[in-house]
C-alpha cells in the first residue's frame, strides 16, 4: 500500500514536524464514528511519518492485523497489539458504560502500568475522560479536567479551553482552567508571557452571564504562571484573529460549539487559513498522564494528527511540566456536583 500523499504532514499547527525521542502511544482502535477504518488509516500515517513512534494498538486482533500486514519489517517492529473486543459507544453514558474491559480503558491501563506513554482515542469524550480520571488519577488541585485545543489564528496559535470536558463549570473551575491554559501555552507551544482572555459577549467589564461575571474578577486576581497576564473579556472573533489573547477560557459547552462553528465557517470559505484548520484533537489536562481525545468524526489524517500531538506532548514532558506550574495562581476549587462530560458526535 503506498504512503498517503500527506503522510508527512500530520502534526497540529505550531508543532514541529520532527522531534527526537521515542514515544509509545496506545491507540483505541474502536473509538470514533468511522472506527476502525479511519483509526487504522491514521495509525498507518503516523507510523510512516515518525520513525521514533511506537504504537500499541488496542482492539480486535484481526483489525490490528490488517494494519500490521501492510507495514515494512522495520515498521512492524514498532507495533504491538493488545486484544480487546469491547468498545464504549457514543450512545453510552460515561458512568454507565459497559463494565467489561473496553478499548479505551485498556489503553489507559497501558499508560498506568508503563507499557505506553500516552493514550489517543476518538471515542466517546465522556468515557475517555472518565477512564483517564479513574485509571490515571487527577492532579491534586484539579477537580474538573479540561480539554484543550490549539487553533491556528491569524496572529498565531490560540489555546482554547474547555472544548468539551466540563459543560457546566463553576467560576472557580474557569479560574483553574486559566492557569492550566497559561501553563500549556508556554510548555506545549513555547508562548512567552501568555495573554489570557475570558470568552464573553462583549469586552466591557460586567458583560456576559452570571458565570462570566463571577469568573472575571477571579481571573483578574490570579497570579498566572510563565509570566502570563489576564487581559479581560474577549469575544468570539478574538479566537479566530488571535490578536488580543493567546489563551481563551470558556465553559466546555460554549467552547465545543465555537470550535465546530469555526470549522463550518472554514468549510464555507473554501478552506482554513495557511497553517491548518480547526484541530480535531484536544489534549486532556488535569489527569496524571498524557491523553489526547480526537473528534468522533475524525478522518485518518485527524487521527494521525492526534497521535502526533500525543507524541509531541510526551516528548516535551508537558503533563509533568504543566502540573508543576499549577502552584501559581491557585484558586480554591469548590465542590462541583456536576460530573457530566460532553460526548462529541
Amino acid at each position: 500500500m503506498p504512503a498517503p500523499a500527506d503522510a508527512g504532514r500530520v502534526l497540529p499547527a505550531g508543532v514541529p514536524v520532527e522531534e527526537p525521542g521515542t514515544a509509545r502511544i496506545a491507540v483505541d482502535l474502536l473509538g470514533g464514528d468511522r472506527a476502525p477504518a479511519v483509526v487504522v488509516d491514521g495509525a498507518l500515517r503516523a507510523l510512516r511519518a515518525d520513525p521514533n513512534l511506537h504504537l500499541l494498538l488496542v482492539g480486535p486482533s484481526e483489525v490490528a492485523g490488517g494494519l500490521v500486514d501492510v507495514l515494512t519489517p522495520e515498521q512492524r517492529s514498532r507495533v504491538t497489539v493488545r486484544q480487546v473486543r469491547h468498545a464504549v459507544t457514543m450512545a453510552d453514558q460515561p458512568t454507565r458504560a459497559p463494565r467489561a474491559v473496553t478499548t479505551v480503558r485498556a489503553a489507559v491501563a497501558a499508560v498506568a502500568e508503563g507499557t505506553a506513554d500516552a493514550v489517543v482515542s476518538a471515542g466517546s469524550t465522556g468515557a475517555t475522560v472518565t477512564a483517564a480520571a479513574l485509571g490515571l488519577g487527577r492532579w491534586p488541585d484539579v477537580r474538573r479536567p479540561a480539554l484543550v485545543a490549539t487553533l491556528p489564528a491569524l496572529a498565531g496559535p490560540v489555546v482554547l479551553l474547555d472544548v468539551g470536558g466540563s459543560l457546566e463549570p463553576r467560576s472557580t473551575t474557569l479560574a483553574r482552567h486559566a492557569v492550566l491554559g497559561t501553563a500549556y501555552a508556554a510548555v506545549a507551544h513555547t508562548v512567552t508571557g501568555p495573554r489570557v482572555g475570558l470568552l464573553s459577549v462583549g469586552t466591557e467589564p460586567g458583560k456576559g452571564d452570571r458565570l462570566r461575571r463571577a469568573a472575571d474578577p477571579l481571573l483578574a486576581a490570579l497570579s498566572l504562571p510563565c509570566d502570563g497576564r489576564y487581559v479581560g473579556l474577549v469575544e468570539g472573533y478574538d479566537v479566530a484573529l488571535g490578536g488580543r489573547a493567546d489563551v481563551v477560557v470558556t465553559d466546555g459547552f460554549t467552547g465545543n460549539v465555537l470550535l465546530k462553528a469555526i470549522e463550518g465557517a472554514y468549510a464555507m470559505a473554501g478552506g482554513p487559513p495557511e497553517g491548518g484548520g480547526v484541530p480535531r484533537a484536544a489534549a486532556l489536562l488535569g489527569v496524571a498522564g498524557t491523553v489526547v481525545v480526537c473528534h468522533g468524526a475524525a478522518r485518518g489524517k485527524d487521527v494521525a494528527s492526534g497521535i502526533a500531538l500525543a507524541a509531541h506532548l510526551w516528548r516535551r514532558d508537558a503533563t509533568a511540566r504543566v502540573a508543576s506550574l499549577l502552584s501559581a495562581g491557585r484558586p480554591a476549587d469548590t465542590p462541583d456536583r456536576t460530573t457530566h462530560t460532553e460526548v462529541i458526535p
